[in-house]
């Protein structure tokens, strides 16, 4: 044998069926949904893992350095800003068309539970697909936004089109409203709406657009002579071409260079008499896309979820085959120990991603309880921010696992951590969306009814270990409410102050309420102890980012750390 014969190459991590290998989805979709239903659905979903870890896994690896490409002139001069996208997003287009990744959640052939089937497939479409779901996200949050401000002319227009499975049909939607005066606070917004002899024209910069390529969008203006704020904007409707195919008064400055997303065709650009329709009046903008982040936040989470099972997918996988100092990865006691931090922090975000999955289905399909409408209005938010930072922790981790081979590009490994970091930008970074909680919580019996949730998942154990964890799931939501209330009266800017740790603890706390329940289930009808050992796992990696004396923070104290500013400090 010569010595090249001899030398060692390592294998690579390899994929099966992304439903069959997914433990965790099987097993919840066998609790929460009817047996005839699951019959139904799950050859489709069988399919979709089929894809997903086999064809269009192989084709993500091969198109790893296509990006969308801007051609912004003709060879004669003439202005066509065309932007052409990866082998893989054009196949991942015609394939979310063909089997419902839109369509699903509004054919609605099972009801409440038509959301839970949707995103089942979507969530094992997703981590293939070089986030194809962002331009479905802004399509299915369009969607929903027309049908809930009732135009009829526009959604006799554009629904067909929003939820075909025809390819040659289906219409994405874009969800244009950063501008360079911000993300979040969008009641900054300068694009101005004129209307020129009955016709409503756009003119201003839009920042930051994700669906560059899209067929129609959704965006904010302020209509000529409308106060400031977001109650002078109105949302309007456009579509990027006219009939010949030409550009409606839209001009692509340039696409983003990001740190992740790269698939993605996000673009500035610029709106020059941009013809455009009233969604829903000429004021109150920002409340009319309400009903469109619902959607698109429990996109987001999905999306989490999403990538957290691959990352601990191809991990897992590493692990039974590299060897290192005599012994694979696997038997290693601390690698398993890491291994097992990771299952539980994606069990925990996998059951609240979809309990908003359920009650968004329920919202559509008019089911919820009065309880469940309050429940509904922080679960979202809380969802999407606690997701969104457990994905990035879980892609580190993972790409840590596989040492150096985690570092370098051709393995297609950094992707996994450059992709999950947007999830806690996207829809409203953590901060933001940590503030919407309280405004909710100030408005209604929203923390009661997430209380009274968590206690109706926590009554539901029986096995000893479980009861004593979901005594600690109550105890840590006693502290975090009394947390709420005790700041709110004595100090306004301490509960600001506290919001991220406070709506973090409310969601990792919903979290081991929610394993706790389906650990208990698994025991009783699958006598398998996996869920169990992730919920006192994930109990174990800590839930109260409060701490018994949360109160006593000095807002003197974090002002002076944030701006590197002096601080007198002691008696």
């Amino acid at each position: 044998m010569t010595a090249l014969q001899a030398a060692f190459f390592q294998s690579p991590p390899t994929l099966g069926n992304q439903y069959d290998d997914d433990r965790v989805l099987r097993s919840y979709l066998l609790r929460t949904l009817p047996a005839d239903m699951l019959r139904d659905i799950e050859p489709a979903l069988r399919e979709m893992g089929e894809l997903s870890g086999g064809p269009f896994h192989d084709l993500q690896l091969r198109d790893r350095l296509n990006e969308p490409r801007l051609t912004q002139w003709d060879a004669w001069g003439h202005r066509i800003d065309r932007v052409e996208v990866s082998p893989l997003w054009q196949a991942a287009a015609r394939l979310a068309a063909e089997k419902g990744l839109i369509a699903t959640a509004y054919e609605r052939a099972h009801g409440e539970l038509s959301r839970v089937h949707h995103f089942a497939l979507t969530y094992l479409f997703e981590p293939s697909s070089d986030v194809y779901t962002c331009p479905l996200a802004m399509t299915d949050g369009a969607a929903k936004t027309l049908l809930a401000h009732g135009n009829r002319a526009l959604v006799d227009r554009a629904l067909p089109r929003l939820t075909s499975r025809d390819p040659a049909r289906m219409w994405t939607s874009g969800q244009w409203m950063t501008e360079r005066t911000g993300g979040s606070d969008v009641g900054l917004t300068e694009t101005v709406a004129r209307l020129e002899d009955g016709q409503w024209r756009l003119f201003g910069t839009k920042w930051f657009t994700s669906a560059a390529t899209s067929e129609m969008a959704l965006t904010l203006a302020r209509p000529e002579g409308n106060g400031p704020g977001g109650r002078g904007l109105a949302l309007f409707y456009l579509e990027t071409r006219d009939d010949a195919g030409r550009y409606n008064g839209i001009a692509i400055n340039r696409l983003k260079d990001k740190l992740g997303t790269r698939k993605v065709p996000t673009a500035e650009l610029t709106l020059t008499g941009t013809r455009a329709q009233p969604v829903a009046g000429l004021s109150d903008g920002v409340r009319a896309i309400a009903p469109m982040l619902n959607v698109t936040r429990t996109w987001n989470a999905v999306g989490a979820v999403g990538g957290m099972r691959r990352a601990l997918a191809l991990s897992r996988d590493y692990a039974q085959r590299r060897v290192a100092f005599g012994a694979r990865l696997a038997d290693k006691p601390l690698h398993r120990e890491t291994l097992a931090g990771m299952q539980a922090e994606y069990d925990g975000a996998f059951h609240l991603a979809f309990r908003a999955v359920e009650l968004l289905g329920q919202e559509e399909a008019g089911t919820l309880s009065p309880g469940e409408v309050e429940l509904l209005r922080i679960l979202v938010p809380i969802a999407k921010l606690l997701t969104g930072k457990q994905a990035v922790a879980v892609a580190s981790e993972a790409l840590e696992a596989f040492g150096g081979a985690g570092y370098v590009e051709d393995t297609g490994l950094p992707r996994l951590l450059r992709d999950a970091q947007v999830l806690s930008i996207w829809e409203g970074t953590t901060n933001v969306l940590s503030l919407d909680v309280l405004r909710a919580l100030s408005k209604g019996a929203a923390l009661s009814a997430w209380q009274e949730e968590a206690a109706q998942l926590c009554a539901l154990t029986r096995e000893p270990r479980l009861v004593a964890a979901a005594r600690v799931a109550r105890e840590t939501l006693d502290r975090a409410e009394r947390f709420a209330l005790l700041a709110m009266s004595r100090e306004p800017q301490g509960m600001e102050a506290g919001a991220r740790r406070f709506a973090m603890t409310l969601g990792r706390s919903m979290e081991l309420a929610l394993l706790l329940r389906h650990g208990q289930w698994a025991l009783d009808h699958q006598q398998d102890g996996r869920p169990a050992a992730a919920a006192l796992r994930f109990l174990r990696n800590g839930i109260d980012l409060l701490g018994e004396d949360a109160l006593a923070d000095d807002l003197a104290e974090s002002a002076a750390l944030a701006n590197d500013t002096e601080l007198p400090f002691g008696g």
